[in-house]
């Protein structure tokens, strides 16, 4: 199979050919944008509930952001729903099985009201317990408890936007998601800025107003979504019957593994700020930053990919392999200078960006390097991003898993101690192993893309 997708590139105009022409970048960038601008709508707004927040104090603040990555963690239990019903609408999008694109997502609905539920239920009931594992302080605790409650009533609808996200994607109607977003934006700023301070007559909740005007927002978007879809997918079979047993279990074959690799990539960045906590308090404080910094500029490059993802899930509709493969690489053109135009103000003036998010000269002095690394692996991290999500939409979820574990667990994570901890290397050591690890990681999904085995699966 990897024969008819792989040929050697001899010349400029050979090399010429893989760009992407003007009708193929159109396309990309019609898909990719909406998602971009809706992921980049989310993490803004996620500053300024912070932000209001911390108007209350660095107790509610750090309560808030203990329970915020509890959340996290959590959601990420059925985050894989969104790429497994991605992939199967693509797929039957790609094969023109217009009555059947919308079984997966049915599929979907269901897992994510099986599995959110009890989850829920045990969220609710541990949550003291959970918040006590992340945080030892008493009165950070408090306030996490309460907004971490509000938050987690939430789950189910975010596993059911989840699919819903994914079905429409996957037929390339992107730009629901980001109109929808907006919305839930709308709703989100001023639900909690009512609920934090008490405005127009609302309880002033404190910390856990934003977490109740965020459960709030994802509740009315589950509204949206749901009847948007009852009035534009009933045709696709949406509701129309109960899922096969066939489909339900191709849906979590796709799921879990990206489900699992999620919570388990989360679970490495805390290892990370566990191995930092070792060098010093300082340490600690820029990589917060610089992660967050790297988490939030890498939003393009994973938009990109989700609309590789629906790309090549409808080329293997097709079974036209050779496009699918071109997808992937059209894709990363586009993605390298979106990201290169992204790092070039934190390779320049690394100070005036540090100097946005610290203020004590010495924190700055620290962070110069490991900035312009971050720079450097945002960059460097472009074919990752977008083969990783390509291979979603083939059906690849556990060689991505795999891959991406494997990584950072086996790899980055035992060399950064190694090297910042025992040798001493401290945070410049540790991102200059990261670099490291980001260039090899592009470098094996591209072997793993080059090769082909993905033609190969079916979904």
């Amino acid at each position: 199979m990897s024969e008819r997708i792989t040929t050697p590139v001899r010349s400029a105009t050979a090399i010429a050919s893989l760009l992407p022409d003007g009708n193929r970048r159109r396309i990309i960038l019609r898909l990719a944008l909406p998602i971009i601008g809706g992921m980049l709508g989310q993490s803004l707004l996620n500053l300024i509930d912070a932000a209001m927040v911390g108007a209350l104090g660095e107790v509610p603040l750090a309560g808030v952001g203990i329970g915020g990555y509890a959340i996290f963690l959590i959601t990420a239990v059925v985050f894989g729903l969104s790429s497994g019903v991605q992939a199967q609408a693509a797929r039957r999008h790609g094969e023109q099985a217009w009555g059947r694109r919308a079984q997966a997502l049915n599929a979907g609905l269901i897992i994510a009201l099986l599995v959110a539920l009890p989850l829920t239920l045990l969220c609710l009931w541990q949550a003291p317990r959970l918040m006590a594992w992340i945080s030892q302080d008493p009165a950070v605790n408090v306030e996490a408890v309460a907004y971490f409650r509000w938050r987690v009533v939430s789950l189910i609808p975010v596993a059911m936007i989840f699919c819903f996200r994914g079905y429409w994607n996957g037929i390339q109607r992107t730009g629901l998601y980001l109109r929808i977003m907006l919305a839930m934006h709308l709703v989100n700023g001023l639900a909690s800025a009512g609920l934090i301070f008490g405005l127009a007559g609302l309880p002033a909740m404190g910390a856990a107003g934003a977490g109740a005007g965020t459960t709030l927002s994802l509740y009315v978007g589950l509204a949206i979504w749901a009847f948007y879809s009852l009035r534009h997918a009933m045709t696709s079979g949406f509701l129309a019957a109960r899922p096969h047993l066939d489909t339900l279990l191709t849906t979590l074959r796709l799921a879990i593994p990206h489900s699992f690799q999620q919570v388990w990539f989360a679970a490495g960045y805390a290892m990370l700020f566990w191995i930092l906590g070792h060098i010093d308090t300082a340490s600690v404080a820029v990589g917060h930053v610089l992660v967050n910094l790297s988490l939030l500029l890498i939003l393009p490059g994973v938009g990109l990919g989700m609309a590789a993802m629906s790309l090549v899930g409808q080329s293997l509709g097709r079974q036209d392999y050779r496009d699918a493969h071109r997808w992937g690489w059209d894709v990363v053109c586009i993605a390298l200078p979106c990201l290169l135009l992204l790092a070039l103000p934190m390779l320049a003036f690394p100070d005036a960006v540090l100097s946005l998010f610290l203020h004590d000269a010495d924190l700055i002095a620290l962070g110069r390097l490991p900035l312009q690394l971050t720079a450097l692996m945002i960059v460097l991290d472009a074919a990752a991003l977008v083969f990783a999500q390509a291979l979603l939409g083939a059906g690849a979820n556990r060689t991505v898993m795999t891959t991406t574990l494997t990584l950072q667990w086996l790899v980055f994570l035992p060399l950064a101690w190694w090297v910042g901890v025992h040798q001493d290397a401290g945070l410049a050591g540790i991102w200059w192993v990261q670099l490291g690890y980001r260039c090899l990681n592009s470098a094996w999904f591209a072997a793993i893309w080059q090769r082909g085995r993905w033609t190969e699966l079916r979904v």
